[in-house]
């Protein structure tokens, strides 16, 4: 790849007079040795497959074996069809969309990890309720998840996108990113209006902590995708009103490897600490395992 940080990337679009998506094709097929149609075609495969999982979601009555979640994706979709909701229809899709999603992770369906399988719901909430809302076709949403794709591999090469090493933040954190980045140059805006996008989402999510009940992607990683999905979709309307991440995004970036490097082993994916170790998440650790501690 030709860039290693976003204000890189935000320059070498600005010469080239192309979107995100757009060089971030071209870097791949380059750097697979792969020609453009086939990065674009297995790129769209993706594409169905993170569909297929939205509709799968809402519709099915998939649950995990674990009974611990389950069917929150459907209740929030018959929601919106059947009352005023205070996020309004248009987000509240969005967060069906994204738990859909993630229920159907739990239920070892199949999904695309978006970076990972903890916050795969969140780009496809965002992604596939923009395309009902907006008209657009399959194409430019591929184009979109190009977008999400370089602004993730500046994200994981210069900080994490693993709960294990960094935090919640460095999983829905990301994907919130990504997500709101993307969503920005999908609706035309900048490439400057897509990073600030990314950095005004991260700061958002900084210092999250990954804290699994039983040690599973499930509580409270499925409403933290369902809240993830509304919020970028909150940093894209701000980046594409005008409102600019001060600190810039590749400086929040570092600032995640920081809080992330100094986060303590219990709040990273270890179920030792946060939601997991409360009375009832120990409770529930107890009679999955036989024991209620780790």
């Amino acid at each position: 790849m030709r860039f290693s940080n976003l204000e890189q990337l935000i320059q070498l679009c600005i010469k080239e007079s192309v979107t995100i998506g757009q060089l971030m094709i071209t870097e791949q097929a380059a750097e697979t040795g792969k020609s453009v149609q086939e990065v674009i075609g297995q790129m769209a495969a993706y594409y169905e497959i993170m569909k297929e999982a939205v509709f799968k979601g809402i519709e099915s009555d998939m649950k995990p074996r674990s009974g611990l979640t389950g069917g929150d994706a459907k209740r929030v979709h018959t929601y919106l069809l059947n009352d005023v909701t205070s996020l309004g229809t248009e987000a509240c899709t969005s967060m069906a969309y994204a738990l859909a999603v993630s229920e159907i992770n739990a239920s070892m369906g199949r999904i695309i990890a978006t970076p990972t399988a903890g916050s795969c719901g969140i780009i496809p909430g965002v992604f596939v309720s923009s395309q009902e809302r907006f008209g657009w076709s399959d194409e430019h949403m591929v184009h979109g998840l190009f977008s999400a794709g370089a602004i993730g591999y500046v994200i994981a090469n210069n900080s994490f996108v693993s709960g294990a090493e960094g935090g919640c933040q460095a999983e829905v954190g990301s994907a919130i990113g990504m997500a709101a980045g993307a969503l920005v140059e999908l609706r035309g805006g900048t490439p400057e209006q897509a990073v600030h996008a990314v950095g005004l989402a991260l700061k958002n999510s900084l210092g999250l902590i990954c804290d699994p009940v039983g040690g599973l992607v499930e509580i409270p990683c499925i409403v933290r995708n369902g809240f993830g999905a509304v919020t970028a979709m909150a940093a894209a309307d701000m980046a594409l009103a005008g409102v600019k991440s001060v600190i810039p995004s590749d400086e929040v970036i570092d600032v995640m490897l920081e809080v992330g490097s100094a986060m303590p082993e219990k709040h990273r994916e270890t179920a030792m600490g946060g939601l997991a170790q409360t009375p009832t998440g120990k409770k529930i650790m107890k009679e999955l395992y036989g024991k209620g501690e780790r």
